[in-house]
Order: C-alpha cells, then sequence, then structure tokens
C-alpha cells in the first residue's frame, strides 16, 4: 500500500509523513479514513497534512468533558476548523467519571474506552479504511522511558507501533518540535491542553523533567532511543516466536483455562521469561512470576494470585484460571418456572417445574429435587471448608472437600467449585452431586429441576 501524490507545493513536513506512509504501508492511495481530533496541534497537523495528501478524511472530536471550560473551548475549535476545511466532523460528548464509576476503572482507562470503541462504530459506519491517531517521535520516545522506569518485558521497549489492528499512526517519524513548526509555517492555529504542562502526571514528567536533562547529556538521544527501539523490534519478532514454539507444545486452552505442561515447560529456553511473557498481562509480578518458576519441582498446592487470575501447581502442571468465583457475590435463585440465572463462571442456570413422575435425568448437568422440599429461593456460592453434605443414595454425610478429592478433581476446579444452598444446607455441588435429602420420593407432588445451560 503506498501513497502517491504529485503535488509539487507540498511542505517538506507532509512530503516526509508521506514518505513514512509509504514505507509503512499505512494508508492505500486517497482513501477514506477517520481522524482523531482533539484540537492540540498533533492531531491538527495530523488533520491538515491527510488532506493536503489527497485522503478523505472524517474527523471524530471527543469531548469527555473533564476540563469544564476547556473542554468546550476545545469542542468549538474543532467544529471551527473542520467548517473552514470542508470536513465532516463527528463530535462525542461523553459523562466519563459516571462511565469510570459504573465499570470499576480508573478515569484514563474510561476515555479510551469510550475514544477507540466510537472511532471503531464510526469508522464502519462511514466505510472508511483505517483509524487515524496523531501519536508522534516524542511520544514513542516517552512510551519507551516510561515502560523502562515502571519495569516492562522486551515488548515495552519497542516504543509504539505504526499499526495497530485499525488504528495507524502517521506521524511517529515526525518530533513535537516538527509539528509546531509547520504549524506556524502554515498559520495554523490549535489548542493546549493546560494538563500537559502540569508535572503531577507521570508522562509529563518525563517530557518536561526526565527528557530535558537527557539531552543535555547527549544531543541525540532522541534519535538514539528510536534506534534502539527499531533494534529491539527486530529482536522482539524472534523472541517472540520462540515464545510461541515454547507455548504450542506446553499450554492448552479450554473454557478460558490455560494448563501449562511442567515438563515442557522445563524444556524452554528460559523457564522465567516464558512464564514472564504467559503471566505477566494476567497481573503476576516479576516476584510472582520467579516464585512460581521455584516451585516447579514442589508438591502439589501452592497458589498464586494477582488481581484476575490464579495460578495452581498440580502434579505434572500449572493450572491458570480467572479468578470468578473467589470473588463472586452469592448469587440469588428463584425457584419459578423459567427463571434462568448467569453464574459468576459465566454460564445460566435454568429452572423449571415438571409435574411428578417425569423421566428425571442422570447427566451431572441437571439436578432433580422435591419441590415442597425448598424454599422459594436458594443461593449460590462458592463452597467453604467445613462444608457438608449428604450425596444423593448416601445415607451418612460428607465433606465437599472429601467429596472432591475422592472424585480426583484438580486443585483448579476445586477452587471454583460452586454449590447450591438453601439457608447453610447444601443442595446441590453443582454439576456434580445433588443431597440426598432433597430427592424426588413417593410422595413428590411437584419436581424442581436444575439445569446448567
Amino acid at each position: 500500500m503506498s501513497t502517491v501524490n504529485n503535488r509539487d507545493d507540498l511542505h517538506l513536513f507532509e512530503l516526509k509523513v508521506k514518505g513514512y506512509i509509504a514505507e509503512h504501508s499505512l494508508l492505500d492511495d486517497g482513501c477514506r479514513t477517520v481522524v482523531g481530533l482533539s484540537g492540540g496541534a498533533d492531531s491538527v497537523a495530523l488533520l491538515t497534512t491527510l488532506t493536503a495528501l489527497g485522503y478523505e478524511c472524517k474527523a471524530v472530536h471527543c469531548n469527555f468533558q473533564l476540563r469544564g471550560e476547556e473542554s468546550e473551548r476545545d469542542n468549538l475549535f474543532t467544529v471551527d476548523l473542520c467548517r473552514k476545511l470542508g470536513i465532516e466532523l463527528t463530535v462525542c460528548k461523553y459523562d466519563t467519571h459516571g462511565y469510570a464509576a459504573e465499570k470499576g476503572i480508573s478515569i484514563e482507562m474510561a476515555a479510551r474506552e469510550l475514544r477507540y470503541n466510537d472511532f471503531e462504530r464510526i469508522m464502519k459506519e462511514k466505510d472508511a479504511r483505517a483509524i487515524c491517531i496523531g501519536h508522534h517521535r516524542d511520544d514513542s520516545i516517552e512510551t519507551v522511558i516510561m515502560n523502562l522506569i515502571r519495569g516492562t518485558g522486551l515488548k515495552g521497549l519497542t516504543g509504539i507501533k505504526p499499526i495497530n489492528g485499525n488504528i495507524v499512526r502517521p506521524l511517529l517519524s515526525v518530533s513535537r518540535e516538527e509539528i509546531e513548526s509547520y504549524l506556524r509555517e502554515r498559520g495554523q492555529p490549535y489548542v493546549t491542553d493546560r494538563t500537559n504542562l502540569e508535572t503531577c502526571y507521570t508522562r509529563n514528567k518525563v517530557r518536561l523533567n526526565i527528557l530535558p536533562l537527557m539531552r543535555e547529556i547527549n544531543p541525540s538521544v532522541d534519535s538514539s532511543i528510536i534506534a534502539t527501539a527499531e533494534h529491539l523490534q527486530q529482536a522482539y519478532e524472534f523472541y517472540r516466536s520462540s515464545i510461541e514454539q515454547t507455548r504450542s507444545k506446553t499450554v492448552s486452552e479450554e473454557d478460558g483455562r490455560l494448563t501449562v505442561d511442567i515438563e515442557n515447560l522445563k524444556q524452554a529456553p528460559s523457564v522465567e521469561g516464558f512464564l514472564f511473557e504467559l503471566l505477566s498481562p494476567m497481573g503476576f509480578n516479576e516476584t510472582q512470576i520467579a516464585n512460581i518458576a521455584a516451585s516447579l519441582d514442589s508438591q502439589p498446592g501452592s497458589r498464586f494470585i494477582s488481581d484476575s487470575h490464579i495460578v495452581l501447581k498440580d502434579r505434572n502442571k500449572l493450572i491458570v484460571t480467572p479468578l470468578i468465583c473467589e470473588t463472586a457475590e452469592p448469587l440469588t435463585i428463584r425457584t419459578i418456572d423459567g427463571f434462568t440465572a448467569i453464574l459468576p463462571d459465566g454460564r445460566k442456570l435454568k429452572v423449571s417445574i415438571k409435574e411428578a413422575g417425569q423421566p428425571i435425568s442422570k447427566q451431572t448437568s441437571t439436578a432433580t429435587f422435591d419441590a415442597d422440599l425448598l424454599p422459594d429461593t436458594l443461593t449460590v456460592r462458592v463452597w467453604r471448608e467445613g462444608g457438608w453434605f449428604i450425596p444423593f443414595g448416601v445415607k451418612g454425610r460428607k465433606l465437599v472437600s472429601d467429596y472432591m478429592t475422592d472424585c480426583k478433581i484438580s486443585l483448579a476446579d476445586k477452587e471454583r467449585q460452586l454449590i447450591v444452598v438453601e439457608r447453610e444446607n447444601i443442595v446441590w455441588v453443582l454439576g456434580r452431586r445433588s443431597d440426598n435429602r432433597y430427592r424426588v420420593s413417593d410422595t413428590t407432588r411437584q419436581q424442581l429441576v436444575l439445569t446448567i445451560v
């Protein structure tokens, strides 16, 4: 995909961007693209450059309503700019604080989700080929430094990529200084976000304090960091190939659970390196990953927990599962015909009422009870140590933990096991065995059937 524009009056800045687009095959000639337009220097330079290069641009401005009058100022500026350029503009306004509270995420993450969700939607509505974002060379440099400060794997040191799915970044070859110089020469105004000048934000500290000091030490540090990031990107491709080969031999996945074969894992060139790539996206830190690697020859039962996942050391494998059940609130089930609930692990539990005498399913996904022996509501929750029930067909009580051990249920499944209870009495070890006290008998008038869908 190369871009061709034969205008002789293109600015040197525009020619540089044009060359970068061609070098990385970012856009087809004259294609329609959605451009994120904040009103700042980066996005304004992006829009004017792409327009000069002959692309059909559809601008999108996201008003997150986080900066009071400044947000409205930026909104009005983008409307006026697009009117002057004759470019169609879509304005998206958000209750960002409300969305963040609803989702339980940070304001920054909420703004990102809102922005990119609408970019994708508008790209499809406008039949565009790509979403263009105004990230430039300095942004990539700052990202490398920030990741280095925080701690990162090899990928975190490769900078911002020119293409990520539908998102393309045509300005990565130009600096912030070049952008501002280009706009001055064109006499093109833009707006400035005052928060970019406040050093309470990590990226701003890098931009305003750390990078200037690095440039004093080495005036060519920007070029050095970019060149190093490019070399690391090439090295990462070899590294990623090795990781994928190890993963294909070592890891299997089913129903959101990863199983890691320990013997195959030990054959990897770097056990900790592989575990870092596998587990760090799930929130495990370097210390935990080192401890997991050290546990491979230990007895089964070791548990390692991040904010979202749990790793269990079983006999000859590691089992990685989402922390679904441990953090789940108890779920109330109404014992009326047709009631359906979503279980914490994503499955559905369906309730049905049948006349006595109907055939009773022997599938473990279904349990049938005497409806008169159960209350109007039941509760689904995670089992607890010390909990007991009377397994169907047995007279004596049995601890749930002993029952699962007898059934050779894996450590991972034990961690996730749900039970159905009425008050504190266990009615059903979900998907496994019902309690004998609530069984159907000759005196049953109605059957209560619980089915996992």
